[in-house]
């Protein structure tokens, strides 16, 4: 199985690429990476070296991947963070050229906008490109709270609300969507809720809140769970598994309390992850 994953990278710990492709390499996916930013470190340190790289380059090296011959062997293609509107539509663009080369392969598209109390983190112009160009053409969409509510133009705080939510982002394509660090109505004050909503039902997992404030985390539940819907597993089963490995992931980093993710140190819970949370129905 290979995936083309288009994303940040930071030198430095774990964020993007950084954090998304061991991940999917210990499931036993090829993983082409290519990186829209190359930071020393990830921005939230408040300082950091690298540059971000032009739509133009994103083109070169897909085209470059193209000329080897293997786009019709590409089962998918994630994204995240893009830098700019231009590598945004360069994005677009690898995902048109590689359903072209294989129909049947999937983008997931990670819209990495900003958070909750953070507020965006973006350049100007990519909250639009998102919503109005990157998750139309997207299979799979994976935003946070925050995120989602931007995205819909919409607050949500009760499951009624969630509920339009996905539907108002399904009629805009997306056929399977991962809320990631949702917190609603009924959601306990020391838990975290992760939802997902594909094959005509909406199921949730809750963990508890762990007091890890670390990067990457996102960018690894975004992979995981595009890597088992590729590997088979439906919305909810893909949901389990990815959440019970991030849970153990930052359960891990937390009891290191480590500034930065344990990746490396914690990478069993990809595979076998210590905790297994159910899914529950919303519907």
């Amino acid at each position: 199985m290979n995936v083309l994953s288009i994303q940040s990278h930071v030198a430095y710990g774990h964020a993007g690429n950084a954090s998304a492709i061991f991940p999917m390499q210990r499931l036993g996916v090829e993983v082409w990476p290519i990186h829209t930013v190359q930071f020393s470190n990830h921005t939230g340190y408040g300082a950091w070296r690298g540059q971000v790289f032009a739509g133009d380059t994103i083109r070169e090296l897909v085209a470059g991947i193209a000329d080897r011959g293997v786009l019709p062997s590409c089962d998918g293609v994630l994204s995240g963070y893009m830098g700019d509107v231009g590598i945004g539509e360069a994005i677009v663009e690898a995902v048109e050229q590689v359903k072209a080369a294989n129909p049947r392969a999937l983008y997931c598209c990670d819209p990495v906008l900003g958070d909750v109390g953070r507020g965006f983190f973006v350049r100007p112009g990519i909250p639009e490109f998102m919503r109005d160009r990157a998750i139309t053409r997207a299979d799979v969409i994976t935003p946070n709270h925050f995120e989602l509510e931007f995205l819909t133009g919409t607050e949500i705080r009760t499951r009624d609300e969630l509920r339009r939510a996905m539907d108002a982002l399904h009629k805009k394509g997306p056929k399977t969507i991962l809320v990631t660090s949702l917190h609603i109505d009924g959601t306990p004050d020391d838990a975290i809720d992760i939802a997902v909503s594909g094959e005509g039902r909406i199921s949730r997992i809750r963990t508890p809140l762990l007091p890890a404030k670390v990067n990457g985390a996102g960018d690894a539940i975004a992979a995981l769970f595009f890597v088992h819907l590729l590997k088979g597993s439906g919305p909810v089963a893909a949901l389990e598994k990815a959440g019970s490995s991030i849970y153990g992931l930052l359960r891990r980093t937390a009891e290191a309390n480590s500034p930065e993710i344990l990746t490396i140190a914690a990478q069993d819970e990809f595979v076998t992850p210590t905790t297994q949370f159910e899914a529950m129905s919303l519907d």
